[in-house]
Parts: C-alpha cells; structure tokens; sequence
C-alpha cells in the first residue's frame, strides 16, 4: 500500500472542506503526552493543545482506557431515559468544582449558550425583568464561540461581519475596566441579568487583566444583584497554574462554563455549573441536547478530571510557566515586543521584521520542531499540554529561541 503523504491531505481539505479555516502547512497523523507526528514521521512539540484541549496530553492512557471500556457497554441513550453513569459524573464534576448541580452539554459554545440561556431565564423567573428587557454585559475583545447569539457579543468583524440580525439584547464594555462596568449597572442594572467575562482572553492574546479585576467585577456584579459567569473553556482545569483561573482571585463564578480539557481532548464535552437558584430555573423540555450526559462522556470526563488531581498539572503549570516566560523574555531579538501569560498559557506579541510576521516565526518553529499558531496577526499563543515535562520544554524553548535567530 503506498503510504500517503502530508500534501496529498492538504489538498483533499482544499478540494473537500469548507475553507473557514487556515491552518499551519502541517499534517498531525498521531500523538502521544506533548509530542506529536507527521505523515512523514517527523516529531513535533504541540504548543497549542487544541486550544487547550489536551492540557492532560495526546491520548493519556487513563483516559483511553475509559473510553475504550465504556464503548464496549454502551455509548448513547440520549436524555430520554436514564444511564448508569450520569449520576455517578455529575456528582463528580459537582464536588470537584463545588456547586449544587451540571448542565452538560458537548461543545464549548453550546455551554455558553446554555449560560446565556440560564442567566436570562434567572432574569426573568428570579430578578422579575420583563421578558423582553433582559439584558447581557459582555466585554471588547472576547471569544466566545461562533454561534449567532455569541458572534453578537465580538466586536472582531471576522466573526460577525455579514450574517444578517444579531441576538438583541447585549451591551458591551472594555475589557479590564471595572469602572465601565460599574457605570452601565448604574444606569442599567436593573434590567441586566448576567456579566460574561474570561477570565484571561484567550483568543485575544492571552490578555491577561489586572490584578483585581476579577474580584472588583464579581463585587460589582453582587451589589447589583447581577450574575457573575466566567467562560472557563480555554483557561480552566488547570492551565493557568490553578484548578481554574477565576481561583488566582478567590472569585467563585455564579455560572462557571467549562469544555475543552474536561475530556483531555478525546471527545467534545462541556457543561454549565451553578448552584439550584439558578440551575432549577430549567424545568423539563426546556433546554437540552440529544448528547449532552451520554453515557461515554461522562467516563471520559471523570478520567480526566482525575487526571488533573492526580497528576497535580495545575501546580506543575504554574512551575513551568515563570520558566517558560523568563526564558523566552531572554531571547536577544527585536521581534519579541511583549511576554505575558499566566501558567502554561502565555502568548508573545511579535513586532514585524523585514516584512516577516508571526506566521513567518510560526512556519520557522515548524520546521525545527515546536508547532503554535498566530492570532490577530502578530500574536502568538504557546500553551502546551501540561504534562510536559521541564527537560522537554526546555528543549522546546531552545528551538524555539533557534527559531527567531534565523530572523536576526
């Protein structure tokens, strides 16, 4: 059998696929803890984890075995009948995190429409806002999803431009300013049900706010009788050196919505937290999702989640962070503008060279060995899976200090 190459994939997407998206000039065929290989069998260091999907690493045997065992039981009964695992996962995420109850759902964006969806109903049934007054704050700068009531919410025309009426009923304000929020619930407050924040902007650029925002704007949110929901899906389940990077502020979200690394990357599963006053606001038929709870979720999520405790990854974050942005903040080059980051989600702002960007330093990596991808253009976000080791990210940061030399 002739053994198919990297290019032959690139075209069969060019030829087959909708083109909403550019990926880097490199064909993953498999992975294993921070490594991955190409059709060609060269080996990488992935430092972008799937947008932090994998923070628990390519294929963690733990988790595979769930999966595995599960599938030979049974995969899906939809919410139409009860499962053996349900109950036993959502006591688990429940007390791992510490609310009254889950909504799970797959995808991160499903989770944050369920979000949206909560603090709206509590609005109404709770608050006493007239059905057709609610209000949502949501801040500059934010990635939410790509739905059409959370593209509403950006204010980046690549992902709102052109798709006909958005979702009323949203007010937006700069992010990291506590005192915007402050002045809209003066005027506003009343009406408006829920504040939605990540807690550091992901897709931004990892923006990293002040010290204190979090903590000044959940104070905020209380005075007004306002929900407080932190969008967890990126920065969660311990890539920023903490469970959850709302902790680095004592800051216990009303509505905390997680995805992504809560399956270590094997499957999509999300949820939505909080605690009964608002949870129950949802009577049956009201909300749900024909995967969302199956059974082959919730083993995989619980595997995960015990990864994380297992393998204390939050702490092991937070000790190769300082050393991953000391090293790289050492590298002699002009190009370097900026380090910023918390943990093992940090990014670098890339001042253009000589008509070179961050996706000419991008392709560069590639090449010695390191994959990331730019945002925004000259951003770039390096956040590996968390198990990498320190005699492995060394390594890394050595290529990738290799790599912005060929710039010099």
């Amino acid at each position: 059998m002739t053994k198919r190459t990297s290019q032959e994939f690139i075209e069969l997407e060019a030829k087959y696929g909708a083109h909403n998206y550019h990926p880097l000039p490199v064909v993953i065929d498999r992975g294993e803890g921070p490594l991955v290989w190409d059709c060609e069998g060269k080996e990488y260091y992935d430092f972008l984890s799937a947008y932090s999907a994998v923070n628990q690493g390519h294929c963690h045997p733990k988790i595979i075995n769930a999966l595995v065992e599960q599938t030979k039981k049974i995969t899906l009964t939809s919410r139409a009948f009860y499962n053996s695992v349900l109950g036993d996962y959502e006591k688990y995420v429940t007390e791992y995190f510490g609310y009254d109850k889950v909504l799970p759902m797959n995808s991160g964006a499903e989770a944050d429409e369920t979000a949206l969806k909560l603090a709206r109903r509590w609005g109404v049934a709770k608050k006493g806002i007239l059905n057709d007054e609610v209000l949502m704050i949501c801040c500059s700068g934010n990635f939410h999803g790509r739905t059409i009531t959370i593209i509403t919410m950006s204010d980046d025309p690549e992902s709102f431009a052109d798709y006909g009426p958005l979702t009323p009923g949203f007010i937006r304000i700069p992010y990291n300013d506590s005192k915007a929020l402050e002045e809209v619930l003066e005027k506003h407050g009343k009406k408006v049900a829920g504040f939605i924040l990540e807690p550091i902007q992901g897709e931004a650029g990892v923006f990293v706010p002040d010290e204190g925002y979090l903590k000044t704007c959940y104070d905020i949110c209380k005075k007004h009788n306002v929900l407080f929901i932190a969008d967890e899906v990126q920065t969660g389940i311990a890539r920023t050196g903490k469970l959850l990077a709302c902790d680095h502020e004592n800051v216990r979200p009303d509505i905390l919505i997680l995805g992504k690394a809560l399956s270590g990357g094997v499957m999509p599963i999300s949820c939505c937290l909080a605690d009964d006053d608002i949870m129950l606001t949802i009577k049956p038929g009201e909300h749900g999702s024909t995967f969302g709870g199956n059974p082959l979720a919730g083993m995989v999520a619980i595997a995960a989640l015990e990864v994380v405790k297992e393998e204390k990854l939050a702490e092991k974050a937070e000790y190769l962070g300082n050393i991953f942005r000391e090293e790289i903040r050492n590298i002699k080059t002009d190009m370097i503008e900026l380090v910023r980051g918390k943990g093992l989600l940090n990014a670098v702002v890339i001042r253009n060279k000589n008509g070179k960007t961050a996706w000419d330093v991008c392709v560069e990596m590639k090449e010695n060995g390191v994959l990331a991808k730019p945002t925004h253009g000259n951003i770039i976000r390096f956040a590996p899976p968390l198990v990498i080791s320190e005699t492995q990210l060394r390594d890394a940061i050595e290529k990738i200090k290799i790599s912005f030399k060929k710039f010099e």
